[in-house]
């Protein structure tokens, strides 16, 4: 069963879900992104479920990504913004994937910016790759998935020394909904609180264990009975409050 397909097994039970939302999770668990299983992240933190956005690696799961991001920017920001902003490394494709998307699905050209991990002190001189960031710009940040926050603590202060500019939303693709750094309150939380700009996602774990719960994929049913015990015991540990 490929990802089209799933999405119309499920259309009945999630309804309210968008029909892009459902078609995105089954293209993470076709794409090997979305696994399931025992992992110890970055955090220390052992989780049941890992996603890895290095995994999209053909021309044709970029494409679709950029996609689901144009389409959940778009429905979450609008398009009155002049730029897209991806930290290195992992944003660096997903800000040229999605700007190429935007342009295609609705006729906005968006630039792309990513930072380096090093200043480049000949040639193209300096931390950015892409647009230069000017002042007045707006800007929407794009991370593959935001656990703690901790990544959005070493992008913001980049890019507002860069220019004058305005950051008007950061979407990721997997909202994990676990507690932040500094509160019982999720990451996406967090950082619309510090930072004064808005979060989104294009799915949260919340919709992933809706759309694939006891639903076979593929022949698989990737979230059973055990495996949703072990995620709701995740949660009563690290969810947000």
């Amino acid at each position: 069963m490929v990802w089209k397909e799933l999405v119309a097994a499920h259309v009945e039970g999630v309804t309210a879900m968008e029909q892009y939302k459902q078609e995105f999770i089954g293209f993470m668990v076709e794409s090997q992104v979305l696994k399931f299983g025992d992992f110890t992240l970055k955090s220390g933190r052992k989780s049941p479920f890992f996603m890895n956005a290095g995994a999209y690696v053909t021309g044709t799961q970029l494409r679709r990504l950029g996609e689901y991001y144009a389409k959940a920017i778009h429905d979450c920001y609008g398009l009155d913004f002049d730029v897209l902003f991806g930290p290195a490394y992992k944003g660096i494709p997903l800000t040229v994937a999605t700007t190429m998307a935007i342009s295609e699905l609705y006729g906005k050209e968006i630039r792309y910016c990513s930072n380096r991990k090093e200043v480049k002190d000949h040639g193209d001189k300096g931390i950015l790759l892409g647009s230069q960031l000017k002042d007045g710009d707006r800007v929407v940040i794009i991370e593959d998935v935001t656990t703690s926050g901790k990544s959005i603590e070493e992008t913001f202060p980049i890019i507002k020394a860069q220019a004058d500019v305005t950051v008007c939303g950061l979407m990721v693709s997997l909202n994990r909904m676990e507690k932040g750094l500094e509160s019982d309150k999720s990451a996406l939380e967090e950082i619309k609180e510090k930072y004064g700009f808005e979060t989104g996602a294009i799915v949260t774990m919340d919709e992933v264990v809706e759309c694939l719960y006891n639903k076979p994929f593929d022949g698989i049913v990737y979230i059973d009975d055990e495996l949703k015990s072990r995620i709701d015991a995740y949660y009563e540990t690290y969810g947000a409050k």
